[in-house]
């Protein structure tokens, strides 16, 4: 340890690793001290050389003579102060709550070669979200906000820190975050810091409305999805201001860097690596326009219908897409399309979804070459339009094996490489209004859509915790191909199939268009179009009249009526 003189105050600061590496300064927020990032100092400091400091009236370090000295420019002189005494040419910041505040107000200064923020919106870009944005939003982030017009209130918090506040907070850690206390952290002196740093609001907060245009310097924001003090809406407001961006996400709490240090860590050395000019891992994304920039989504039966509008909708919104299909050429012209037409980032993928092994094979090339999928669209499908008794067992095998194996692989191979990515994700399964609405021409094609509907649930019960959501979806009539691609038992049949979809005349567009709402809402049933809509609701008020419509739609093509 070392002090470190500041005007009136002495900061206490920590180094750890080789002094000759690229410095990475670790800011720590509210009431912490530079405790808070043992974990994720412990990993770095074996390739990095690790600085930390308790900030002004935290920890070991003072507290000013005149309370009132807490706002941004005495903090931004410490963090000069600490810089300019550790020798550094070039440091990485990374900050946490208040620390990632300073971070995001020291951007563009001479020595400062990236920022990575934890959980923390600039406070220039809160004011212009909290003046500007929709109002819903702006709501949302005062209800999580509501604490800090009670720090700035005179007298109470101070007496709220005396008593009830440290259990609070390491109640919250051990209930609401899964961490368990350890030596450090909460620090002992949690108390007095609690009391000292009060002034952190009051000296800063409501933050003036300034320009919240950010200099052209390397910006990673992490964002923990369990964060109850920031809303997501608040987070992604920041893309517009930032030239050079990179958003990702991870399944934590507040205190992400305690519950997830191995995650957190991770991140910040690939960021740090790749500023210094390392390759970008797989994975690592810059942030881009639209409400999908920065993912990476995969489709399957991308080649035509359904699929084709779900990869141009993704890729329209900002996207990469993996354009997946059995039909190589198929795929690649969707893949082309998306490049040419949109200027957006594809790639043509073919594969038998049908086929575990292809699967296996195709997941891996994936994450290999372009990293973790954040979103997995198992839309591959056929159908065959027969009475019962006309299926072959090969009808039967083939649309299990394509509608719901098929699923079933998109699911396994990717879901697990999710889970243990630990950012979340998104998995949408291709179902049907058949899932729910019985048929005497569709048996097979019913209940594999069926199946789809109810493994869907069951997976999204299983993974909600580890931050991945999972939605069915159920078109009804969609004017795609698949009515001429479908198996009959007669021409006529065939005939008057296609002829029903184009008159309809709902497009797939419109059918990408609710699955990108899916994805964004986290929505678990997405019924869709008019008679996707009346099936879902009657399937669940009366199925006894489902079954009734099942027995009357193609009896006329059964001379043996209750066959």
């Amino acid at each position: 340890m070392r002090w470190v003189e500041s005007g009136d105050v002495r900061l206490a600061v920590f180094e750890e690793g080789d002094p000759a590496a690229p410095t990475v300064l670790l800011l720590h927020g509210y009431p912490d001290t530079h405790r808070v990032w043992d974990e994720v100092a412990a990993l770095l400091r074996d390739r990095f050389h690790v600085v930390r400091y308790d900030v002004r009236g935290a920890g070991r370090s003072t507290a000013p003579r005149d309370r009132r000295d807490h706002g941004f420019g005495h903090l931004l002189a410490d963090l000069d102060a600490v810089i300019e005494a550790v020798g550094a040419s070039r440091v990485h910041l990374v900050g946490h709550d208040w620390g990632s505040l300073q971070g995001w107000e020291a951007l563009g200064r001479e020595r400062v070669a990236s920022f990575t923020s934890l959980g923390g919106p600039g406070p220039r870009q809160v004011a212009h979200f909290m003046r500007h944005g929709r109002r819903r939003d702006v709501v949302a982030q005062h209800l999580r906000s509501w604490y800090i017009g009670a720090f700035r209130l005179p007298v109470l918090p101070e007496l709220a820190w005396r008593s009830f506040m440290p259990w609070v907070i390491e109640r919250t850690l051990r209930r609401g975050e899964g961490v368990v206390p350890r030596p450090g952290h909460p620090a002992e002196t949690l108390a007095s810091d609690g009391r000292d740093g009060l002034w952190l609001y009051r000296r800063n907060m409501p933050f003036e409305e300034l320009d919240p245009r950010l200099p052209d310097v390397p910006v990673q924001l992490i964002e923990a999805t369990r964060d109850a003090c920031v809303t997501p809406a608040l987070l992604a407001s920041i893309g517009r201001w930032a030239p050079r961006l990179w958003h990702r996400k991870i399944v934590a709490g507040h205190w992400a860097h305690r519950s997830r240090p191995e995650a957190v860590a991770g991140m910040v050395a690939e960021f740090v690596e790749h500023v210094e000019g390392a390759p970008a891992p797989a994975g690592m994304r810059r942030a881009g326009g639209g409400a999908f920039g920065g993912r990476l989504v995969v489709v399957t039966g991308a080649g035509s219908g359904i699929g084709l509008a779900t990869a141009r909708a993704f890729a329209a919104h900002g996207a990469e897409v993996v354009c997946a299909d059995i039909d190589a050429d198929a795929a690649r012209r969707a893949a082309d399309a998306l490049d040419k037409d949109l200027g957006g980032t594809a790639y043509a993928m073919q594969v038998d979804v049908s086929n575990i092994d292809q699967m296996e094979d195709f997941s891996q090339n994936i994450i290999t070459q372009y990293g973790v999928p954040d979103i997995v669209v198992n839309n591959a499908g056929i159908a065959v339009v027969k009475s019962f008794f006309d299926h072959t067992a090969d009808d039967w095998r083939r649309t299990i094996d394509v509608n719901l194996w098929g699923v079933v692989h998109g699911c396994r191979v990717f879901a697990a490489a999710m889970a243990e990515r630990g950012q979340g994700g998104h998995i949408v399964n291709v179902a049907s209004l058949a899932a729910f609405a019985p048929s005497r021409v569709l048996p097979a094609y019913s209940a594999s859509k069926a199946a789809v509907k109810m493994l869907s649930d069951c997976l999204r019960a299983e993974l909600a915790d580890q931050g991945i959501g999972v939605s069915a979806i159920c078109p009804g009539f969609v004017s795609t191909a698949i009515a001429g691609n479908a198996t009959y038992a007669d021409e006529e049949t065939r005939q008057e199939a296609v002829r029903g979809l184009a008159r309809r005349g709902y497009p797939p567009e419109r059918v990408a268009a609710h699955i990108l709402r899916a994805v964004h809402r986290n929505q678990a049933v997405v019924p869709v179009n008019l008679e996707g809509k009346i099936g879902y609701v009657l399937s669940r008020i009366s199925p006894r009249a489902m079954r009734g419509l099942a027995r009357l739609i193609g009896a006329e093509r059964n001379p043996q009526n209750g066959r």
